[in-house]
Parts: structure tokens; sequence; C-alpha cells
């Protein structure tokens, strides 16, 4: 179950909470990005960044000389977000308009990897949440690399997964009107590889990249 503390719990649309720990799962392994909230400098920053899960521990990475990634390893509480919108809800009235999503929200006090294998492992599941297969396919990072590269662990204890599906919810005499409501699906699909320019001779595309058509959902 996921944890229930005063800022994982739902106060507005309880309806729509998850408690089962795969929903939190389901929605970060189907993701891409994710946006890292820190306080730097006194001001708050949220910055879009990649992401991988190992197990019950998130990982993200930046330069070492990256704001948020100082702010993040500082030993102050950082709040991460991963959201997926899935369609637009367009209803009777304006107020019930609204969206189809799955999100999740995960608070805590990441830590800096030290650890060099698990270092190595972080960077490996983030490559490969964005490209599954692409870091068996390229060269390793060199050591110089691996010092300019930040790895942040966030525990995935504290959590939230929030969701709505499904047609709009209007006022029951509204029901009545002669008004067009429903959903406008939105899916996100892959376009053809397009190779780099510099690329040494003929390369073709490798196979776990020329599979990567199917929809993202």
């Amino acid at each position: 179950m996921l944890s229930t503390t005063s800022r994982t719990t739902l106060n507005r649309g309880r309806q729509r909470a998850r408690t089962d720990r795969d929903d939190l799962y389901a929605v970060l392994d189907a993701g891409l990005i994710c946006h890292l909230g820190v306080v730097a400098g006194g001001a708050p920053m949220v910055v879009p960044t990649g992401y991988g899960r190992i197990g019950d521990t998130l990982y993200i990475h930046g330069s070492t000389g990256a704001a948020s990634l100082r702010a993040g390893r500082s030993g102050g509480e950082v709040c991460v977000t991963v959201t997926h919108l899935d369609g637009i809800v367009l209803a009777r009235s304006v107020f019930h308009h609204s969206v189809n999503y799955r999100s999740a929200m995960i608070y805590g006090v990441p830590r800096l990897v030290d650890d060099p294998e698990e270092h190595l492992a972080g960077l490996r599941a983030i490559t490969e949440q964005l490209a599954p297969g692409q870091w068996a396919a390229t060269r390793p990072p060199t050591r110089k690399e691996l010092a300019a590269t930040a790895v942040l662990a966030l525990s995935l204890e504290e959590a939230s997964v929030k969701v709505r599906q499904g047609p709009p919810v209007d006022d029951e005499e509204d029901y009545a009107l002669p008004i067009w409501a429903g959903v406008l699906p939105l899916r996100t699909t892959w376009g053809d590889p397009e190779p780099d320019p510099a690329m040494a001779g003929d390369v073709e595309v490798p196979p776990h990249i020329a599979s990567r058509t199917i929809t993202i959902r």
C-alpha cells in the first residue's frame, strides 16, 4: 500500500486516489520525464528531467554544477511529480470541464549516490527509462564523465497517485441540454528515427530503436 501521510492523503477528489503501490510503479514506468521541485537560493524551482526506477528508489541525474541538483543533495526535502495527460474532458458546462490523467507525487529527502556501482546502476536505469536497450548499445561513461554527473536517489516511501478516467460528470439538469459532451483522447506516439548527419558510415537503426513505434499509454 502507498503511504498515508498528511501530504499524500487526498483532500479533494478522494475517489481518484490510488492506494496500491503497483499503481505508482505503473505511472512511473510509463513516463519519460519527471518534474523535480526544490528550493534553491530561497526560491522554489521546478525542473523537468529524466529519471529511472529500481525497486522503491527513484534516480535523477544532472551536472554536478546544476543548481537543482545542488539543492536536492543539500539535505532539504524535494517533491517529484510525473503526469500523463490522457484526454480533454468536454462537459456541457464550462465548470465541469476536466482532463483524464494519471499522476504520481513523491516527497522525500534525496541522497547523493556516492557508491560507484549504484551510481552506474542509477545512470543505466535513467537511460533505459528513456530508451530501453540503449545502455548496452552505446559507449559506457568514462571516469571523467561519471565524476561530472551527480545522481540523486529518492525513496518512494512517501508517494501518492491520482487518476481520472471516463466521461464528463455534469449537473443532472444539464444532461438534457443539446450540447456535445465527451472526451478528446490524447495519445503520444514515436515518429520515424532521424539519423544524426554526422554519423560515421552507413549505420542501420538498431532493433531496440526501430521497434519503438508503439503508443505510450
